[in-house]
């Protein structure tokens, strides 16, 4: 075993405003899946705000309609599985395009020591990594994983 785990961001900005009713598949879905997500072998962490959820935080001042997600999973395995094998998950994100714009950029791996949680801040910074490198093994993808650092 190796002293970092896997940390993740996803952000995606809504079509429509945050409150609007053509978000309320989305929003219904969030706690349930939530809920499995916590339950999930591997599951170490997720940023929630005002509620059990993160939909209150807004990562850009300038962006409201942006929305994010982050956690920590033990590694790339127990990520995966969960984002492209739970039913529940999948069902959501097959349907992400009713509620989001297309993002070229909207999802970043990287590698945390263990007990460490990354910060908003931090996550938002992996994302621009990505954005301005590609892949590197301080922001990198499914498609593009890189090894934890020992």
């Amino acid at each position: 075993m190796n002293g970092y785990h896997l940390a993740q961001i996803n952000v995606g900005r809504f079509l429509h405003p945050r409150e609007d009713a053509a978000n309320d598949g989305f929003m219904d879905a969030i706690d349930p899946v939530n809920a499995i997500a916590d339950d999930t072998p591997g599951f170490i962490w997720r940023l929630v705000g005002d509620g059990n959820d993160a939909t209150d935080l807004v990562p850009d001042e300038a962006d409201p309609q942006l929305l994010l997600n982050m956690s920590v999973w033990t590694d790339l395995t127990a990520l995966a599985g969960f984002v492209y094998r739970q039913p529940d998950h999948l069902a959501i994100m097959r349907r992400r395009k009713e509620w989001f714009e297309h993002m070229e950029v909207f999802m970043a791996l990287w590698w945390v020591p263990i007990g460490h949680i990354p910060s908003v801040a931090e996550g938002m910074e992996r994302l621009a990594l990505l954005k301005a490198n590609g892949p590197t093994a301080e922001a990198f993808t499914f498609r593009t994983p890189f090894d934890a650092p020992d």
